[in-house]
């Protein structure tokens, strides 16, 4: 038996190249609305992109342990602590590079990276410690219990609220107002609420586990040499079903990472990575691989540099506006019109990011944590 899908590191790299593309368009004013988030309460296909990642990270993760014959040696453990760590490293230094305007007091805890370190080392200490026959009733236990969570410490009447849910509070009174995302804007105000807060990586844990459900269910029917495919439409399917159900008492909601969020997404990996995997690893067929696997074998350093030449653009000013929003006005917009131009930007961006990692993927040098 393969130990490693060929179909993951596709499904990895054409996740990385939606996240590069919905995180960097030429003018948010001009974005078309599926290459945006839901504002609060809702979906689009933009928000599917970070749990797939998450997701895939569990998937994985199934197949990293295998040489350890998945035991919670300390060797084991030091590993699972190392890149947790690392992973909290990378993101301080991704987002303040190069350290000339750094700040304590501003410094964001919490990020992408943070929530992926987090889920990861969570994840990592379950599955090795608990009997796999458990994990299911221990993902519904997750997502039943932030739901109370949410419902029980959140404002009365409000509870789903920007401003009164109990994610917001925790994170301000663990970490304070100056240490939280301020990108939302509400009533023309900016409110400093966390999209990747500390107690809504609860629900995104629930995310990497499922994840790490689907290989263990790949894993068993290449063992018995059955396509998984029908198996997993049928459990995306049914996932889909439960969150459209329970979004009526428990809204669809990725900046709070909801319990129905998490359902709805896992479903759609689900099937996702089914069919992936019966068009790859049974029949064979490959679809633009060199262009997905530069992403999905690298996935760290793309996520990496797309963060870093987008910071530096928004910093660097020509003709007093950045230079992002001068090669959109200069450039794109002239040339493919307002909304078109947004894309085209967009578009540019991931094959410039692209472009940089092949030269790692030639020269076979992986950022590995």
């Amino acid at each position: 038996m393969k130990t490693r899908f060929l179909s993951l590191d596709i499904l990895r790299g054409i996740t990385l190249a939606g996240m590069i593309l919905v995180n960097n368009n030429g003018n948010g004013d001009y974005t078309y609305a599926p290459l945006l988030h839901a504002q609060w309460n809702g979906f689009t296909p933009t928000d599917l992109v970070f749990p797939s990642f998450l997701f895939m990270v569990g998937v994985a993760m199934r197949f990293s342990f295998k040489a350890f014959h998945y035991t919670l040696t300390t060797s084991v453990r030091n590993k699972i602590v190392k890149r947790t760590l690392s992973l909290f490293l990378i993101n301080y230094f991704v987002f303040y590079f190069p350290f000339t305007d750094f700040s304590f007091e501003k410094l964001r805890f919490l990020n992408v990276l943070p929530r992926i370190a987090l889920s990861y080392c969570a994840v990592s200490f379950l599955t090795l410690q608990v009997p796999s026959k458990w994990l299911t009733w221990i993902n519904a236990g997750i997502l039943l219990a932030f739901w109370a969570i949410l419902a029980i410490f959140g404002d009365a009447g409000s509870w789903m609220d920007i401003s009164d849910n109990a994610v917001r509070k925790l994170d301000l009174f663990l970490f304070g107002e100056s240490h939280l995302y301020h990108g939302n804007v509400v009533n023309g105000i900016r409110i400093a609420f966390d999209p990747e807060g500390l107690l809504s990586t609860l629900p995104a844990i629930s995310t990497c586990l499922f994840g790490y459900q689907v290989s263990l269910y790949l894993e068993n029917q290449a063992k018995e040499n059955k396509s998984a495919l029908l198996g997993l439409l049928a459990w995306g399917a049914t996932l889909i079903l439960l969150a459209v159900i329970w979004n009526h008492a428990f809204p669809i909601n990725k900046k709070l990472w909801t319990s129905s969020f998490v359902l709805l997404c896992a479903g759609i990996d689900f099937i996702l990575i089914g069919l992936l995997n019966w068009w790859i690893e049974t029949k064979n067929r490959h679809f633009g691989n060199t262009f997905f696997l530069v992403f999905g074998t690298n996935s760290i350093l793309a996520y990496g540099v797309s963060e870093i030449i987008a910071i530096q653009l928004g910093k660097f000013k020509i003709q007093d506006m950045s230079t992002s929003d001068w090669l959109y006005w200069h450039i794109f917009e002239p040339i493919f019109g307002k909304y078109n131009g947004s894309l085209a930007y967009a578009i540019a961006f991931v094959l410039v990011c692209w472009s940089v990692c092949w030269v790692f993927w030639r020269k076979k040098w992986f950022l590995k944590v």
